[in-house]
């Protein structure tokens, strides 16, 4: 028998610390929902460092500029604990989460360690030399993406304005719009308006960001059933399984949740429940892509369409090995940190041909949105 001379696996790499920042950006279309209005957009950047000097990067989207504080230093802590192991993100993910059984799993918990998995993932795909999407066992490839950029709750002229200009953004087939205005003819009249504007090709996704209650959603969402929209997102709020079930059993439009799953088993008590007609993990939640994968399969199994929530970079990795791969959610918030930010276009966003996910920091502009806690 001869000697194989192929090339040996690459070793995982060794985890020597994790560096957590915070930025505070500025939105150039700000957040105007039923629940809460935003002009600044705060973002953790994450770099696991290791001993073999590769970096893995990700970022997290916390909502509160307050909660960075918390974040930062339970990622630092992470770090402390972790250090000198192979970066194995299933491995990892174990370990960081049952350092932190006694606080619970859900809350800012999840949302450290769905950071550090992110960027673990990032690490090992770039010791394989290998983009995420391949070493999850899919293709470089493009992704079917909806502009979810703006349209928050504005007057029905200036969202169907807006609307054409999101649509040409870059190609999109897809847009989606919030709702949750004082008077439910004012959401009607902007439904109409957008339809107007883009076309009836163009897909519209709706979401009331868990604005109304019970009475109110019952009211409202068969006001627009019949609207020909693609999906009708969170009338209420998140954890009410069943008032989603029952407004999934009475509408026409599919009902969309998950972006408040917190980890994989949110998924499958969610569809024991028969709440939802789809559903859309946010990686800060979910568990990043471990809980991203493993909810997946869940989802792929019940046939049910899965989409994701912000984080477009990772998202459109994981997309390529999701079985039940639907849309996603195209948001350019955090572009101008980016050192290559990503592209649309003909409606899809593309995934560069580069070991890991692709993110990078422009270090100059992290420099001036970076915040002291």
């Amino acid at each position: 028998m001869h000697a194989s001379t192929a090339t040996p696996p690459p070793v995982a790499p060794t985890l020597r610390s994790v560096r957590a920042r915070a930025a505070l950006l500025p939105l150039e279309r700000p957040i105007v929902a039923r629940i809460a209005t935003m002009t600044h957009w705060p973002v953790v950047l994450i770099d696991l460092e290791t001993e073999e000097g590769i970096v893995g990067r990700s970022y997290l989207e916390p909502y509160a500029p307050k909660s960075m504080r918390y974040l930062v230093a339970a990622l630092h802590d992470l770090g402390e604990l972790l250090k000198g192991r192979r970066v194995a993100p299933a491995e990892l993910y174990q370990a960081a989460r049952k350092s932190l059984h006694f606080v619970g799993y859900e809350g800012l918990s999840m949302i450290a360690v769905s950071g550090l998995d992110m960027a673990a993932w990032d690490a090992l795909a770039k010791a394989a030399n290998l983009p995420l999407c391949v070493l999850l066992g899919g293709t470089v490839g493009t992704v079917a993406a909806y502009n979810s950029n703006g349209l928050w709750l504005e007057p029905p002229g200036r969202v169907a304005e807006q609307a054409a200009e999101l649509r040409d953004e870059g190609g999109f087939t897809a847009l989606k719009l919030r709702l949750g205005r004082n008077r439910p003819a004012d959401d009607v009249a902007t439904i109409e308006a957008v339809r107007g504007s883009v076309g009836e090709t163009v897909e519209l996704m709706v979401d009331f960001n868990q604005g109304l209650h019970r009475g109110e959603a019952l009211q409202r969402c068969h006001m627009i059933d019949d609207m020909g929209l693609a999906w009708i997102e969170e009338p209420i709020v998140y954890d009410d399984w069943d008032g989603h079930a029952q407004l999934a059993a009475e509408l026409d439009t599919p009902i969309q949740i998950g972006e408040n799953f917190y980890g994989p088993r949110d998924v499958q008590l969610a569809l024991q429940k028969h709440a939802c007609d789809f559903v859309m993990p946010d990686f800060m939640r979910i568990g990043g892509v471990t809980g991203w994968m493993r909810a997946a399969a869940i989802a792929g199994t019940a046939g049910v369409p899965m989409s994701t929530h912000l984080y477009p970079e990772v998202a459109a990795h994981v997309m390529r090995a999701t079985e039940s791969a639907h849309w996603l959610e195209w948001q350019d918030w955090i572009d101008p940190l980016l050192a290559r930010p990503f592209t649309v276009a003909g409606g899809s966003l593309g995934i560069p041909d580069i070991p890991g996910v692709g993110i990078e920091w422009n270090e100059e502009a992290v420099a001036r949105y970076e915040v002291a806690l």
